[in-house]
């Protein structure tokens, strides 16, 4: 049951997808999308290891 429920939720989106975009827009928004690996909220705090505090004070010391 739960395979089924999921199959219409992508259904679903899949019709709303297309009906705010268009079949053209939509397939190409589909071809676009892509799922991607990893965690993106553990490799997202390397990327950006500063603290909101070190973020002002950096922007405050290229001001002066």
């Amino acid at each position: 049951m739960g395979m089924i429920n999921e199959w219409l939720k992508r259904k679903a989106a899949l019709f709303g997808v297309v009906d705010d975009l268009g079949p053209v827009d939509a397939a190409r928004y589909i071809r676009s999308y892509n799922e991607g690996h990893g965690d993106y909220t553990k490799d997202r705090k390397k990327w950006l290891s500063n603290d909101f505090d070190s973020v002002v004070l950096e922007m405050n010391a290229k001001r002066e």
